[in-house]
């Protein structure tokens, strides 16, 4: 019988052939959220087709980049662990703002300056990472699952816009690939249990293409090759556009140094080196400036990614690294792009929420290792409380200025982050205190 340990391992050696769908899995649980923002910003902000359809071309590309890097870093960028990248949601917002408002060019622009900056930061994390002890982390990498929630539910629904939302089909299609996963996750064994996420989703879409439900009308339009465009948009600087930037880029430190812990604690059972953390945002920003140079908004960490780790227990650098290299090829070869956007929401959506949830319980899980004292109570229960209570309830954030409305309004993990340091900071330690421990 093959032996599939080194699977589970960081560096183990793996066969092509055999890290291949473990690679694909990880790519077809990120693609569409990948693709999603630049298509997104391409409809509002009016960029020709042709430009548009090289864009997602590029973005796949960056991902791929990003995610070799991370895995395999240079110099002190990258954190060595299997962590997958992808474009960021997170900047969406004031993207659109900034694209429609001011254009393209200055949008890149405030890209390249933002990732910069966030690189050094991550260079020079010695210096701020002390401000994030395990219970902020742990506090942060909670909201993260909690934020996810819903972006599974709108996929298993249909797609939050879609004219069939909610639909039957999709309920149908949806259940039964959450079955197909939760089936295999339970009763299959070794190589067919840490499958079982791309097993789901090739049954939910053989049921979905039998119900009609996959369109492979663009297929037909894709090249067979196409290189990536640099520079489509020739980059411009301005002050207040790239200082909206960085702000949003803090948030993303943010979520990528809450992902590196919650890969570590549910996948890899240690806690966060602090050079890891550091060498995870240094890759976040300066691959980010990358993106600007490929026309792309900036990436960050794919939280999803970590669910899948963590439920599958599959690791390995070199078996993740060949998702990255599809990705790249998608990237050069659009069929393939096109291929994967032929997958329909909903069974999207019964491949990843358990996937979310996974998220969640690595937090639980870190909550219960740094005690139970009052302390860790406070800062926990008060910064999810307040974190994602109030982005929950529309209008909240009305009576603040803009860039404090687009930073923290609708980004729960950013609030959650801000409330855990300073809470960390003002409220007293009690060095009397024993708090209970429980290893996980």
């Amino acid at each position: 019988m093959e032996d599939n340990s080194n699977l589970y391992k960081l560096d183990g050696k793996v066969p092509l052939m055999q890290a291949i769908p473990f690679g694909l899995q990880h790519v077809l649980a990120m693609f569409v959220a990948n693709i999603t923002p630049i298509i997104i910003l391409a409809n509002v902000v009016g960029i020709a087709p042709t430009v548009s359809a090289a864009l997602i071309q590029n973005c796949m590309i960056i991902a791929g980049i990003g995610t070799l890097v991370q895995l395999y870093p240079i110099w002190r960028i990258g954190s060595r662990l299997p962590i997958v990248m992808g474009i960021s949601f997170t900047f969406l917002s004031v993207s659109l703002t900034i694209g429609t408002s001011q254009g393209m060019g200055v949008l890149m622009g405030a890209v390249i300056i933002g990732g910069l900056l966030e690189g050094l930061l991550g260079l020079f994390a010695k210096y701020w990472i002390k401000l994030i002890p395990h219970i902020v982390a742990a506090t942060v990498v909670t909201a993260i699952g909690f934020s996810l929630l819903p972006i599974g539910a709108n996929s298993f629904a249909g797609g939050q816009g879609a004219a069939d939302f909610g639909a039957a089909n999709n309920w149908l299609v949806g259940t039964f690939t959450l079955l197909v996963c939760l089936g295999f996750q339970i009763f299959g064994k070794g190589f067919l249990r840490s499958l079982s996420v791309l097993i789901g989703l090739i049954a939910g879409y053989i049921l979905a293409m039998c119900m009609g439900m996959v369109d492979f009308s663009g297929l037909s339009n894709a090249g067979v090759v196409s290189l990536p465009q640099i520079l489509p948009f020739k980059p411009e600087f301005d002050l207040g556009a790239t200082l909206s930037i960085i702000a949003i880029f803090l948030v993303s430190a943010t979520e990528t140094i809450g992902d590196t812990s919650a890969l570590c604690s549910s996948a890899l059972k240690r806690t966060t080196h602090k050079i890891e953390m550091g060498a995870s945002v240094a890759c976040d920003g300066f691959v980010s400036s990358i993106a600007g140079i490929f026309g792309c908004t900036p990436i960050t960490s794919f939280s999803q990614n970590v669910g899948l780790a963590a439920m599958s227990g599959v690791i390995n650098r070199f078996t993740i690294a060949t998702g990255a290299g599809i990705m790249i090829l998608g990237g050069i070869f659009p069929v393939v792009g096109h291929l994967l956007t032929t997958i329909p929401q909903s069974v999207l959506g019964g491949c990843t929420i358990m996937m979310f949830g996974s998220i969640m319980y690595a937090g639980f899980r870190m909550m219960a290792n740094c005690g139970f004292s009052d302390r860790n109570m406070i800062i926990a229960a008060l910064s999810l409380s307040i974190g994602l209570g109030f982005t929950q309830a529309t209008g909240m954030f009305s009576i603040f200025p803009k860039i404090i409305q687009t930073v923290f309004a609708e980004n729960c993990v950013a609030v959650v982050f801000l409330l855990a340091v300073l809470l960390n900071l003002i409220l007293p330690k009690d060095h009397k205190e024993n708090p209970k421990k429980i290893n996980g």
